[in-house]
């Protein structure tokens, strides 16, 4: 746990990230605050636009958990486009929930939301339109 020096509440931390995207989670204890999700100042339902695939990503873990209306959650994010965001968002916020309780590993676990996913952008090599994509060959 750790101090917020703006209004000494007690907090715990951790990092979530998936390709270029990085998500810096607190979640604050118990009755810190009102409950709920805020992303960059703003509430997770309008960072994300009302894209509901989006919105569910991030809830994923507090529904799984059955923590939806429990913990007041303030999350940073930067890098990456909205898809990335989300995944990091619920990577961070799913490593700060076993930290508050090793309990919930196994089904976190089950779910993969404690995985973190390789996968990036495949950098484009030269003579190549793209990564792999070659021009096209005509004969004459």
């Amino acid at each position: 746990m750790s101090e917020n020096s703006q209004d000494n509440k007690k907090y715990t931390y951790a990092t979530g990230r998936r390709k270029s995207a990085t998500a810096k989670v607190r979640v604050y204890d118990g009755k810190a605050r009102k409950s709920g999700i805020v992303i960059n100042g703003k509430n997770f339902k309008e960072y994300f636009a009302n894209n509901n695939i989006l919105i569910e990503k991030v809830y994923s873990p507090l529904k799984l958990l059955r923590l939806e209306d429990k913990f007041y959650i303030s999350v940073k994010v930067f890098g990456g486009g909205p898809n990335g965001q989300a995944e990091a968002v619920r990577l961070g916020i799913s490593r700060v929930l076993l930290k508050m309780n090793e309990d919930f590993k196994k089904e976190l676990k089950a779910n993969d939301y404690l995985t973190r996913d390789p996968r990036k952008v495949e950098r484009k090599k030269p003579g190549l339109k793209k990564a792999r994509r070659a021009p096209q060959w005509k004969k004459r």
